[in-house]
């Protein structure tokens, strides 16, 4: 199971922007030396800082989803959660990180599926404390 520990952050810096068309993962341009911008998280990735908020996730049900043990997950608070995102949520006392599948509303129960086999999704009805605490819009991996 993934849980996940919420992190307020901020960042002071802008961070150099590497000017080309996009990334290749190609061979090398010659133009890779030439930097053309700055990139600035609060300008290029956070929507609404006020409702933003960081989350270190912990575990491996979402490995799947490419969302890995130790990755830092963006979560914005301000959005309306919609069948298929990414949600942190809060049940029964714990924060989890999974899909919201709201497809069995009608039914009267709502699941959060993990994104590893290994793990069953979490059945959600009315006898249950439950609240979409945001919905995952990044995700900042280390690969060293």
């Amino acid at each position: 199971m993934s849980e996940i520990k919420l992190i307020k952050g901020e960042f002071k810096e802008k961070l150099d922007l590497l000017f080309a068309p996009g990334v290749k993962a190609g061979f090398p341009s010659p133009a890779g030396d030439y930097l053309h911008e700055s990139l600035d998280f609060n300008r290029d990735l956070i929507k609404h800082p006020e409702a933003t908020f960081y989350g270190r996730v912990d575990g491996d049900s979402m490995i799947e989803a490419g969302i890995c043990d130790g990755d830092i997950a963006v979560i914005d608070r301000s959005l309306e959660p919609q069948n298929g995102n990414v949600v942190v949520a809060y049940i029964n006392n714990e924060f989890t990180i999974k899909y919201l599948d709201l497809t069995h509303k009608k039914d009267g129960y709502i699941e959060l599926r993990p994104a590893n086999n290994k793990y069953k999704p979490i059945r959600i009805d009315e006898s249950d404390t439950f609240e979409v605490w945001g919905v995952v819009v990044w995700t900042i991996k280390c690969w060293r």
